[in-house]
């Protein structure tokens, strides 16, 4: 596992990957450890899970230190994803037992049935390096809770984040073979998911990942958990505060170096107020700061790997070479390390890569539309369906907006996020199932239907 850190463009020292007889334990371990797991209880789960909230709190910088390190978070982003983190466990840490416990149905006379929630087994975690934190502890706090034991398949360039995590849960007391992080690359992954000690499977990652661990574990008849890609609409209409919809607007954009599934991706304005919203917005992006991640001033720092940035340039380069105006950056800025500062592209036609593809990166494409309705169908015209946010005063007006977006989750006057305490995930190419929340902590069981009859005369 070779590490570059995209500040500088230094290499970090590399960790060595697992062999194939080290994958062949971790699955055996996995495998053992679940029968004894599955029989612990809920309350001494949820303990653990507290435990490791407070591993997190504890260590939150040294942490923090090491995401920016491997992929270039700016710092004061690194801090608040490592509190989110604590937030999940804690979360579940009150609310599992409630989420798990089972549900009475009434039935036959003479019966008691219900629904038990009951874990599935060992389950691969495939995840992103964009929040290599938090993805992982939205998987680990809800299903380990469960009852279910974890394997994870980190991204390759960021290792040190993925032996951090399983160290977590060591402190906090978690048996060993409760978790366990993998050094292992992509091409090993079908093998794992094929496995018979294998329950089950979820990937946060692009579209195509995304398909080839879908058709895998469809073939094996397994259960799957998709998040991936997203090209969020951020709808400003004509009733909007323009000025907070731009302040906003810059964050959602450029939030993690423009590195999110949920970041706003294309800004559809009104054409009665475009004028005023673009040159708010451009201000607004022009104003953030590009630096050192280790900065606590930066707002915007690397791009996480050199082919990361090149890839985005690419897309901002087609798009221009469609058609489009570039009116603020463009290009890759003349320094150390995979910097690319906040991009506005306008004029932006409708089949080219910033409107079509996902831009993973501080690019923002901006739209005028002439109204309401074909706002909302600009807004549906991708094949993503994750977040998209409506701004305007008038909140019924919103909400009705928001249904009408065919997308996972929708906002009105806020960006896309997630919460633990809601459910998080797409539909179309943005995948299927739910993370989070009540929803999430119940896809890796087995929702077990129980009759028991009275044989009472």
């Amino acid at each position: 596992m070779d590490r570059t850190n995209p500040a500088t463009g230094n290499a970090l020292e590399p960790i060595e990957d697992d062999t194939e007889e080290d994958i062949d334990a971790a699955l055996d371990t996995a495998s053992e450890t679940f029968e004894a797991w599955r029989e612990t209880s809920i309350g001494e789960r949820q303990q653990l899970i507290g435990n490791a909230a407070d591993v997190l709190r504890e260590n939150k910088q040294e942490y923090a230190e090491l995401m920016t390190r491997e992929m270039g978070k700016p710092i004061a982003g690194a801090v608040s994803e490592i509190e989110k983190c604590v937030w999940a466990c804690e979360y579940y840490e009150e609310r599992a037992d409630e989420f798990l416990q089972n549900e009475l149905i009434g039935s036959a006379p003479e019966t008691k049935t219900y629904v038990s929630y009951e874990p599935l087994g060992p389950v691969l975690a495939i995840m992103p390096w964009n929040f290599p934190m938090w993805q992982v502890f939205r998987f680990i706090a809800p299903h380990l809770t469960a009852g279910n034991v974890g394997l994870l398949k980190h991204a390759s360039n960021v290792p040190g984040t993925a032996q951090a995590i399983e160290d977590v849960l060591l402190e906090a007391g978690y048996p060993e073979g409760v978790f366990q992080s993998l050094m292992i690359h992509s091409d090993q992954v079908e093998d794992i998911i094929r496995d018979y000690r294998l329950a089950a499977v979820t990937l946060t990652g692009s579209e195509g990942a995304g398909r080839a661990v879908a058709e895998t574990a469809g073939s094996e008849i397994k259960k799957s958990v998709l998040e991936l890609g997203g090209n969020d609409p951020f709808v400003v209409l004509d009733d909007a505060d323009i000025e907070t919809a731009a302040k906003v607007g810059a964050q959602a954009r450029c939030q993690n170096n423009g590195q999110s599934c949920i970041a706003a991706k294309r800004f559809i304005v009104h054409e009665a107020i475009y004028d005023k919203f673009l040159d708010r917005f451009t201000k607004e992006m022009d104003a953030l700061t590009v630096g050192d991640p280790m900065d606590e001033d930066t707002d915007v720092g690397p791009q996480a790997r050199r082919d990361l940035m090149e890839d985005l340039h690419d897309q901002v380069q087609a798009t221009i070479k469609d058609g489009a105006t570039c009116d603020l950056g463009g290009k890759p800025l003349d320094r150390d390390g995979f910097y690319y500062p906040p991009t506005v592209l306008t004029d932006v036609p409708h089949d080219s890569a910033s409107a079509c593809e996902e831009v993973f990166g501080p690019s923002a494409a901006v739209f005028a539309v002439s109204g309401e309705a074909e706002a909302i169908e600009l807004a549906n015209d991708i094949d993503y369906g994750l977040g998209a946010s409506v701004w305007t005063e008038d909140l019924d007006r919103g909400e009705r907006v928001a249904h009408e977006f065919d997308a996972g989750m929708t906002y009105v006057n806020q960006l896309v996020k997630s919460d633990p305490r809601l459910p998080f995930g797409g539909v179309k190419d943005s995948g299927y199932g739910r993370e989070l929340a009540r929803h999430g902590i119940r896809e890796f069981t087995n929702k077990k239907t129980i009759w028991v009859q009275s044989t009472d005369d």
